[in-house]
Order: C-alpha cells, then sequence, then structure tokens
C-alpha cells in the first residue's frame, strides 16, 4: 500500500527545493527552514516505519 503521508512530505520538498533553486534562496528563509523540518519529519517516519 502506498504511503500517502511520505509521498505528501516528499512532494513538498520536492517543490520547496526546486522554489528555492529557482530564486536563489539564502539558508535562513521560511521556505528553507521548513526544508530542514521536513527532512526531519521524513527521517522519524522513515525511522517509525522500520523500526
Amino acid at each position: 500500500m502506498a504511503d500517502l503521508y511520505l509521498k505528501a512530505l516528499e512532494s513538498e520538498r520536492r517543490s520547496l527545493w526546486a522554489a528555492c533553486r529557482l530564486k536563489g534562496l539564502a539558508k535562513d528563509t521560511p521556505e528553507r527552514l521548513r526544508i530542514a523540518e521536513l527532512d526531519k519529519l521524513l527521517a522519524a517516519h522513515k525511522a517509525k516505519k522500520t523500526g
């Protein structure tokens, strides 16, 4: 079965990352902070899923 939560997080991260690359945003912008938060959520979800 597809993990929709995981797919949603990955999709949001990809779209934010693309926007940051296109605009050349600095590290301390809200978009880049959200990407870091998404990375933590993804890691926690994957650890919970395998553990």
